[in-house]
């Protein structure tokens, strides 16, 4: 698995254009005409409390759009050649800026429509407000793609069943759970879970949670595929 280097926006912005060699290509929007849409690398905006972004990071990349009718409702065209390493992680965030034990609750719900084939995983990325630590909670996931480090065993938390990991990608910690059976639609407890990497684990302290994000990491995509995102909703109080 290619080292996650997509730190929020503001790294992204700043670090260098690793996939100069991209072309830009138009996909075809849904029926219903998107309030927004981009083809470029590092296109983003802000819709009811959520941003998208398209963000194309890692090397090698091919054509990726991202349209959105809301902050909850949008989808991702990607053809990213047959090649190994991540090649984008288009994502809607919602920032929370709350230490874990100031949280009350923190969910989120979500509905997707993936494609059978390519290589890609749909997650949620989790970070602390200095980027020290990862949280990843793979939902589904297709062909040769799989988490950082080491396993760590299973662990059934915020209404699933996962298989967790850790690890580094040499710049932050990385805490990865793949969910044990693929899933299409749902609703994630995310507390319990920054709650037991803190108090059962000790892998961290009252971290502050940044973003949470929620997206495809998608290595291949040859031919052109679509990931939609039907809904999603994160919750916090």
């Amino acid at each position: 698995m290619a080292p996650h280097t997509r730190a929020g926006l503001a790294k992204a912005l700043t670090a260098p254009a690793l996939a100069l060699g991209i072309t830009v290509g138009m996909a075809a929007a849904p029926a219903s005409a998107a309030v927004w849409n981009s083809c470029d690398q590092w296109g983003n905006t802000s819709l009811g409390g959520y941003t998208l972004y398209n963000n194309i990071w890692g090397s090698g990349a091919g054509s990726q759009c991202v349209w959105a009718n809301s902050g909850t409702n949008w989808g991702v065209w990607a053809n990213h050649p047959n090649t190994g390493g991540i090649k984008s992680y288009p994502n809607s965030k919602k920032v929370i800026n709350k230490t874990i034990t100031s949280l009350g609750s923190l969910s989120s719900s979500y509905n997707v429509t993936v494609p059978s084939s390519g290589a890609y995983n749909t997650s949620y990325d989790i970070w602390d407000t200095d980027y020290d630590y990862e949280i990843m909670l793979w939902v589904n996931y297709n062909g040769a793609v799989g988490p950082l480090g080491t396993s760590q065993g299973t662990v059934t938390l915020g209404g699933h069943t996962w298989s967790v990991h850790k690890g580094s990608n040499g710049a932050n910690e990385v805490f990865s759970f793949l969910r044990t059976s693929d899933s299409s639609s749902g609703t994630v407890n995310i507390l319990p879970i920054l709650k037991w990497i803190k108090d059962t684990k000790g892998w961290f302290g009252n971290e502050t949670i940044g973003d949470v994000q929620f997206g495809y990491e998608i290595t291949s995509s040859s031919g052109g595929l679509d990931f939609v995102t039907n809904n999603l909703t994160v919750s916090s109080s």
